[in-house]
């Protein structure tokens, strides 16, 4: 992102007050083009004295320029000329997924300062090639510590590294099954496994499910019935339930697959933000599960590298083949960055920051939100399962309206009847006040929906 060096606005004592002087000079030279989207304004306390102003003068203009949507503020960061956006489009997302800025620590230096480090040391042009292949030694010894708080001690040679979630579990959707083939999953499910099964032609089954996850005796009937050639599982932070499986459901589904022959893909992003959750499915079943963790939802999306821990070096290698025909390679750059961050801690100190940010905005929707929201402690987003007289679809356009995105039920549904709930998001909007504004003008819109019968759909 660009500084925004060539502005300066130029204020007159007899032009009105000096701070909308500013914010005026900041619109004018976005419309001209002197700033574009993304461009760095000049820190509060150096225009301040640039222009011989207040400090609470130049503070006042870019709080103004922030509610006309001119700015956004990223925290440790600046303050940034806003992108342009669909003028439909929702101001504040609550249905995007991903992590919140960490606390207390400041990503993009973390990032400069990172790249720098690899150019300094390495073969940039290397880094800037192709590596087809399952990532380098070093690669894979930094995934086998990043997985070890939950995994355990995990055999590199298993290890796989792909470009973020979706690409490694389409490959081993299509490494395990082919067009026609059935695969099993709970009523309520990622909508990336659903995009999964409609590009290859494969037969997704919902299977019943509780407030414990999947069903064991549902998940036998289901595989005696359709003969799934795997299950998808999301056990820890349920996505969208926020349901963390306890172990006991655990060891009974895992053995339930292993008596007929059906594969595990465990979906894990969220472990981290759960440290006393129960073993996951790769320690619990090893030689059935493939377990995948992306590093989008803990530290953040712009990595774009996932783990893939297989059953065995064999199934690894076979997994490969799948991989170069979905997504070649995990960017070497990214991966070597994320690599060194966990070699030297701050893979581990970004995380902490997310997981403290989030606890605090999970805080916020529980001092917010109606009772029946459900979400974890340190998680992203709330279930808000509505009463049977609310209808999700019109809670969402009445969202959209007051310029909020929710994601309704039917984005999760794998298949009928569909139920009526929203998923909440919670890391997407920069800041936490924003997101306490949005999460009120919400409750607000449920608190009109509960007071307006009308017919459920």
């Amino acid at each position: 992102m660009a500084s925004a060096q060539r502005w300066t606005p130029v204020l007159r004592p007899d032009a009105g007050p000096l701070y909308l002087q500013i914010v005026d000079s900041i619109e004018r030279a976005v419309t001209a083009g002197a700033l574009r989207e993304g461009d760095r304004l000049p820190p509060q306390r150096s225009l301040a004295q640039e222009l011989s102003v207040d400090l609470t003068t130049v503070t006042r203009a870019y709080a103004e320029a922030r509610r006309r949507n001119l700015l956004d503020a990223v925290t440790g960061r600046g303050s940034f000329i806003a992108l342009r956006k669909d003028p439909s489009a929702p101001a504040l997302d609550l249905s995007m997924n991903i992590p919140p800025a960490p606390s207390g620590v400041r990503l993009a230096e973390m990032v400069g300062r990172g790249i720098a480090d690899l150019a300094a040391r390495s073969n940039m042009d290397m880094l800037m090639s192709y590596h087809p292949g399952a990532g380098s030694a070093s690669d894979r010894a930094a995934a086998a510590a990043w997985l070890r708080p939950a995994l355990g001690s995990v055999d590199p040679d298993r290890i796989l590294v792909a470009a973020g979630a979706q690409a490694a579990m389409a490959a081993i959707a299509t490494t395990l099954a082919a067009a026609g083939d059935a695969i099993a999953c709970e009523p309520l499910v990622y909508p990336g496994l659903l995009s999964i099964a409609r590009q290859f032609g494969l037969t997704v089954v919902a299977v019943e499910a509780d407030s414990d996850g999947m069903s064991p005796s549902a998940l036998a009937a289901c595989c005696r019935r359709m003969r799934p050639k795997f299950v998808y599982l999301n056990p820890t932070i349920n996505n969208p339930t926020t349901v963390t499986m306890p172990e006991a459901r655990r060891r009974a589904i895992a053995q339930v697959a292993a008596d007929h022959g059906a594969a595990i893909l465990e979906d894990d992003p969220y472990a981290p933000f759960a440290p006393e959750a129960p073993p996951p499915f790769a320690t619990l079943a090893p030689d059935l599960t493939w377990h995948v963790h992306t590093v989008s939802k803990c530290l953040t999306p712009g990595l774009r590298v996932a783990y893939v821990a297989a059953p065995s070096t064999g199934a690894r290698a076979e997994l490969l083949a799948g991989l170069r025909a979905v997504s070649l390679m995990a960017a070497p750059l990214m991966v070597a960055l994320l690599g060194g961050w966990i070699r030297e801690g701050i893979a581990q100190e970004v995380l902490r920051g997310v997981r403290q940010e989030a606890a605090a905005r999970q805080a916020l929707a529980r001092d917010i939100l109606p009772g029946t929201a459900q979400g974890h402690p340190n998680g992203l987003h709330v279930w808000l399962p509505l009463p049977a007289r609310w209808d999700r679809g019109r809670l969402a356009d009445r969202a959209r309206a007051q310029g909020l995105a929710v994601t309704p039920s039917d984005a999760f549904s794998a298949g009928d009847p569909i139920v009526d709930a929203v998923r909440i998001s919670l890391g997407a909007v920069p800041e936490r006040a924003r997101l306490s504004a949005a999460l009120t003008t919400l409750a607000g819109i449920l608190a009109e929906e509960r007071r307006a019968p009308h017919e459920v759909v």
